[in-house]
């Protein structure tokens, strides 16, 4: 008898140890956020625009490169207009317009747009306050954080790709 409450003592304090106490609202199974990059809604002036994984990447060079995806949720089209941190804007390249569920990618393998702040010596591991001007949804600012070019972020560089003119855009002499 002695025997068999030891056992059942046992495996009551084994399983209260193993246990989650916090149940299905622990702090741990709540995280969603698996990025060290800024995620914005805007939901004003009837837009639904998601930003996700909003940051900068320092260059050598002295740059900073936007890295981020901005999805454009709702029916009504939206274009992105600018990207500013503090008096200084990004140069931006590709088409910045956003169609329902048509992504703007900056960096990566699928990135279809590219936006640099050229010279402006950025420091890794500082946050500051980027700006998004939107021709719908308006002015939205997010603080970000600036990494440095490694780990998933080492192939970013601030090489802006080269416009190439059409044969109509040429002058006949």
């Amino acid at each position: 008898m002695r025997r068999a409450i030891t056992t059942i003592s046992a495996l009551l304090i084994a399983t209260s140890l193993t246990a989650c106490g916090a149940g299905q609202n622990a702090a741990t199974r709540n995280i969603t956020k698996v990025t060290d990059g800024a995620e914005l809604s805007i939901t004003q002036n009837g837009s639904a625009i998601k930003i996700v994984n909003l940051l900068l990447v320092a260059t050598e060079s002295g740059d900073a490169v936007v890295v981020g995806t901005i999805i454009n949720q709702g029916a009504e089209t939206d274009q992105l207009l600018g990207i500013a941190v503090g008096g200084n804007t990004a140069v931006i390249t590709g088409d910045t317009t956003l169609k329902q569920s048509a992504p703007l990618r900056f960096e990566g393998e699928r990135a279809n747009v590219k936006a640099v702040f050229a010279g402006v010596r950025p420091v890794a591991g500082r946050n500051v306050k980027l700006s998004l001007g939107f021709a719908r949804a308006g002015l939205v600012t997010a603080e970000v954080i600036i990494r440095d070019r490694r780990d998933d972020y080492k192939n970013v560089d601030s090489k802006l790709p080269e416009v190439t003119s059409s044969p109509d855009s040429q002058q006949s002499e």
